[in-house]
């Protein structure tokens, strides 16, 4: 089993370095970028930007750097300068980099004109890059500095604020989708054919169908704005609390920020997440239970003379979990990640949230983190269901 997870382990290191470098390369190869709204400024001619100011911001976002060096500052904090040995510096005369590229307007096969690089006035060398200021890398927990959402402070703080609410989110809601759609598809699958199972089936299918998006407005019109208009009991929908105090009719007074204020916003996104995660897993289980409730050990056990409680659940149910844990374990990025659209629309402060905020606003290094952040958890979570494979199923050895 050690054998194993070594072997394991190095591909893991392995994924995710694949993963971080290719990530990176499109982040960083996509249209639009810190300099795009400077370049239409200087077009439009409303401010006058030089072609030194150009040059200072592209050094101060490392855009003056060739993408190979960019990724190892970003990656592990290197290079910081030349190579120092003994009294000596190495590579010090090493092009990293592009200063004050030479650009060229071309005419594109959609017949508008855009601007290529041809040439460079300027290089960077490796002895320039001795005092700038950079990260000390993600392998070191340093997710470097945000671009615009939060200028100049830590990503990793910026994380840290969002985090706590998305857990909170996300934790919730697959708990609850766990405690209610297992035992449902369970019953559903026991009880085949009958009027529940009808009815279950048919509701499941709905859930699963229908977009969160459209799922979600619907709930912010039936329990939030509706009632409010008519003077009725409502839900607040909106942020994780409010900024001022208000009244809900039979609840009574609500301060802002207390606990039954955070409760009360939180029920309407654990709500739409939930009811969606219940229809597509309580369906995942009852298709998992009857295809083995037709296997031969079930049966046996039923021949036997066991109960029908003890055939269900400890011969049926624990081998229609072994499909299942595939599913819920791919769970545990989404404890970080939160959920995007759902947090979009109920305007949730969460990573999801963060993630949306960070592209459009060309915040790679924000954006970088959480994708990084995603990896190691998702192989994190692969390594994970092969243990819980062993669990349920004494016949499943790791090796």
């Amino acid at each position: 089993m050690t054998t194993y997870f070594i072997r394991r382990i190095i591909q893991m290191v392995i994924v995710v370095l694949i993963s971080a470098i290719a990530t990176y390369a499109l982040l960083n190869l996509a249209p639009g970028g810190p300099l795009a709204g400077l370049r239409q400024v200087q077009q439009t001619g409303r401010f006058r930007i030089t072609e030194e100011d150009i040059a200072r911001i592209r050094a101060y976002f490392e855009l003056d750097l060739y993408l190979p060096y960019r990724f190892t500052r970003w990656l592990a904090g290197w290079p910081t300068g030349p190579v120092t040995i003994g009294n000596k510096e190495y590579l010090s005369d090493v092009v990293v980099g592009c200063r004050k590229p030479i650009e060229t307007e071309v005419l594109n096969d959609q017949g508008k004109y855009e601007s290529i690089v041809t040439g460079c006035k300027e290089l960077v060398y490796m002895k320039d890059l001795t005092g700038r200021r950079t990260s000390q890398g993600i392998f070191r927990g340093d997710f470097g500095l945000s671009w615009r959402i939060l200028r100049d402070r830590p990503v990793s703080d910026l994380l840290l604020s969002r985090l706590s609410k998305t857990l909170q989110l996300m934790g919730l809601q697959i708990v609850l989708s766990l405690l209610i759609g297992i035992p449902l598809g369970v019953y559903s699958a026991v009880r085949q054919y009958s009027r529940f199972d009808y009815i279950f089936t048919s509701l499941a299918f709905m859930g699963s169908a229908m977009p969160t998006f459209f799922f979600g407005i619907v709930m912010i019109l039936l329990f939030s704005i509706i009632p409010k208009g008519a003077g009725l009991p409502f839900l607040p929908a909106g942020l994780s609390e409010s900024v001022r105090g208000y009244t809900i009719p039979l609840i009574g007074e609500v301060a802002a920020g207390s606990a039954k204020d955070r409760i009360l916003h939180l029920i309407l996104p654990v709500a739409v997440l939930t009811i969606v995660n219940i229809a597509g897993w309580s369906r995942f289980v009852r298709a998992s239970m009857l295809e083995v409730m037709k296997q031969d050990y079930v049966r046996t056990a039923r021949a036997k003379g066991l109960s029908e409680r003890a055939v269900i659940l400890k011969h049926a149910f624990r081998n229609a979990l072994i499909p299942f844990i595939t599913i819920v374990v791919f769970t545990i990025p989404n404890l970080f990640s939160g959920a995007i659209i759902t947090e979009s629309i109920f305007s949730w402060p969460g990573m999801g949230r963060l993630y949306i905020l960070a592209l459009g606003d060309n915040d790679y290094p924000v954006a970088m983190a959480i994708f990084f952040i995603l990896a190691v958890l998702t192989v994190i979570a692969t390594l994970l269901r092969d243990v819980l494979y062993t669990v349920v199923d004494p016949r499943i050895r790791l090796s």
